[in-house]
């Protein structure tokens, strides 16, 4: 393949998908004239099961494997994910070429109009507030037990018009998503990290591709934002070395501050009772070992003993 000749693209469908590869399109497009880019487009796993709580299908791959399967079968060269969808670890012969400038990786409130006075804090007891993820679900039941968490499957639009059709009063998403949707609107409130630290990755968008195909990679590497890399490779490898899964109630926040990056983490348990948080920074050439430093901190405090007891409640049946 030369370099100005043609690129696949393996996306999914979903519309937020279909923004983000678009946009990856368009600027390697505008990158590299002459370069021809195709999208071809599936549903995965997490697109089709939508009457089952994410936790409970499992979470390895649910919204990757379909298009891993494309580019190790040679029908894409390259596969848009969310990077916090993306598994830390990647088949065998696929690597994580690129990862994009982040958009603000922040959790956020929308609610029903008829709640559009509260805030998150002020909410009615027994507010019915809708996420499907465990880490956003574990950190809110520990600062506001006095409201109710119910599960939502389906893509951002589907929930918001349940939430707008009552059958939630509130529902936590991802800043990012709404706004890559043109939907900042709905944004009702911006949820400190001090409340709900993010998922690994979120916000960003990585850029998954055979191994070592030095065409393709040249291509992308234009996309790569090295102080959203440098975060994210910290992230990622605080996830790793704890061994979980974006559906496991860990928690991240992270910033550069001059040559170091500043990482922080967070395991709770599903009931909200305990939450473990800390802090590690180091240099930004090194920052999987800022990860893995604050995961092993994290371990000591007894985050493993409360990651042992998530994966016996949540993993899935064989």
């Amino acid at each position: 393949m030369s370099q100005a000749s043609c690129l696949r693209i393996a996306s999914r469908r979903s519309q937020l998908a279909m923004v983000q590869t678009n946009w990856v399109k368009a600027e390697l497009e505008k990158a590299h004239p002459g370069l021809q880019v195709s999208v071809e487009t599936m549903a995965t796993q997490g697109d089709k099961v939508l009457d089952v709580a994410l936790a409970k299908i499992g979470d390895k791959g649910l919204f990757t494997k379909e298009l891993e399967a494309r580019m190790l079968l040679g029908e894409a060269e390259i596969a848009v994910h969310s990077l916090k969808d993306l598994p830390t670890a990647l088949p065998e012969g696929l690597m994580l070429g690129c990862i994009t400038a982040r958009e603000d990786p922040a959790d956020v409130l929308a609610v029903n109009g008829r709640f559009s006075q509260y805030r998150l804090e002020t909410m009615p007891e027994g507010s019915r507030i809708g996420t499907s993820s465990l880490r956003r679900l574990a950190q809110l039941r520990y600062h506001y037990p006095h409201l109710v968490f119910k599960d939502v499957r389906g893509n951002v639009l589907t929930r918001l018009e349940k939430l707008d059709a009552g059958l939630y009063d509130g529902l936590i998403l991802a800043a990012a998503g709404l706004e890559r949707l043109g939907l900042a609107r709905r944004i009702h409130q911006v949820i400190a990290p001090e409340i709900s630290l993010h998922a690994v990755g979120q916000g960003a968008l990585g850029i998954e591709c055979v191994a070592d195909n030095q065409e393709v990679l040249e291509q992308i590497r234009v996309l790569n934002h090295g102080a959203t890399r440098d975060r994210c490779l910290a992230e990622r490898a605080f996830l790793r070395e704890l061994e979980g899964g974006c559906q496991v109630p860990i928690g991240v926040n992270s910033a550069i501050n001059g040559e170091d990056v500043v990482l922080t983490g967070m395991v709770a348990s599903l009931d909200g009772q305990t939450l473990i948080r800390d802090q590690c920074h180091g240099p930004r050439h090194t920052p999987e070992v800022v990860g893995q430093q604050l995961a092993l901190a994290l371990k000591d405090q007894g985050a493993a003993a409360i990651l042992e007891e998530i994966f016996a409640t949540v993993r899935p049946e064989a």
